[in-house]
């Protein structure tokens, strides 16, 4: 996958940045109003009550903040916190070896939970459930069961594709909730907190123009703060304005709609190759050099978001507003047609 500014997908140059702007209690989180009141609910109850808070799975589109708010989670709490994700944990010794290390009530967060390999799945089943570890010692018959008893934690598993968790999984979590994406106000919220943590001068007109482009991500809208820092030094006074933040995101190929140039070529790819669709997403990467996964993950949630593209059992196929958007010529009205296509799905 190229590298691509607006990419909610984690890059290791901006874990730094993602650190120091991270927030620190449920009051700095900005956005996801209905998961916060939830789990200050929660955490509250399970703080008067002197135990361990439920397992809890945040689900939702990469860049939203899950990883932030399981960070939130412990300082509320007021215990430590340990991260790993799902492919880090290769073998059930693996796992066993974080879960004896955690203290009463410490919170261990999964990223990708997801992608846990199966075997050490079934060993994380008995440890949410009861507190305890099945290992098995030796191999053939001098093989034997081994049961290790293990602090009460709680488990904050992060996902962007619930519906790949198995069922016996999902149903140990007793909180669940779902990140959705950022209003522009609250994107706005986002850009000028952290301008103000980084030092940046964001005029308000260049914060609303960063949230409008920001495809309702904080990730992205602190990724194109950073950027625009930088042409804001060398280009401008120091201040990001609206004329600034439009000069730097289309240096960077970021149009209007927060569209860049790999969203642009996969619809072009469609329009132009396959006459609008529908063409089969296996078929579409192939002709744009990108694994499937990435398509489906990366680039179609947003375009069917805006209306750009629709999924449909047959292939995808792109809208009228795409045409007018990229300005290419709509087909004619006809059999082939992207319309004519869509009325016999």
């Amino acid at each position: 996958m190229e590298q691509r500014i607006v990419s909610a997908a984690g890059r290791e140059e901006d874990a730094v940045l993602d650190l120091s702007l991270r927030p620190q209690r449920l009051a700095e989180y900005i956005g996801q109003e209905k998961a916060k009141e939830g789990l200050s609910l929660y955490i509250q109850a399970a703080m008067n009550r002197g135990e361990a808070l439920d397992h809890v799975l945040l689900y939702g589109p990469p860049g939203l903040g899950k990883t932030s708010l399981a960070h939130v989670i412990a300082n509320e709490l007021g215990v430590s916190i340990r991260v790993t994700s799902g492919p880090a944990i290769e073998r059930p010794g693996d796992l066993a070896a974080i879960l004896t290390n955690l203290g009463e009530r410490d919170v261990l967060f999964i990223d990708e939970i997801h992608r846990l390999n199966r075997t050490v799945e079934e060993v994380l089943y008995p440890a949410m459930e009861d507190f305890a570890l099945d290992l098995i010692i030796g191999k053939g018959p001098s093989a034997r069961s081994l049961r290790l008893d293990l602090p009460r934690f709680t488990l904050v598993g992060a996902t962007t594709r619930a519906g790949a968790l198995t069922s016996p999984l999902r149903d140990r979590f007793g909180v669940i909730s779902r990140l959705e994406y950022f209003s522009a106000e609250e994107l706005e919220q986002v850009a000028v907190r952290a301008a103000r943590i980084l030092g940046v001068k964001l005029d308000p007109s260049g914060a609303r123009e960063i949230a409008r482009r920001s495809r309702g991500t904080p990730r992205i809208a602190n990724r194109m703060l950073k950027r625009l820092r930088d042409v804001a030094e060398v280009r401008g006074n120091g201040v990001i304005t609206r004329d600034l933040a439009d000069e730097g995101l289309r240096l960077l190929e970021v149009d209007e709609l927060g569209l860049d140039r790999v969203d642009r070529r996969v619809l072009e790819t469609i329009m132009v190759k396959f006459g609008g669709g529908p063409v089969g997403v296996e078929t579409l990467a192939a002709a744009t050099g990108e694994e499937v996964e990435t398509i489906e993950d990366v680039y179609e949630p947003y375009l069917i978001q805006i209306g750009f593209l629709q999924r449909t059992p047959r292939g995808r196929i792109a809208t009228r507003p795409a045409y007018e958007h990229l300005g290419v010529s709509y087909p004619v009205q006809g059999e082939g047609s992207p319309e004519a296509q869509t009325r016999l799905l």
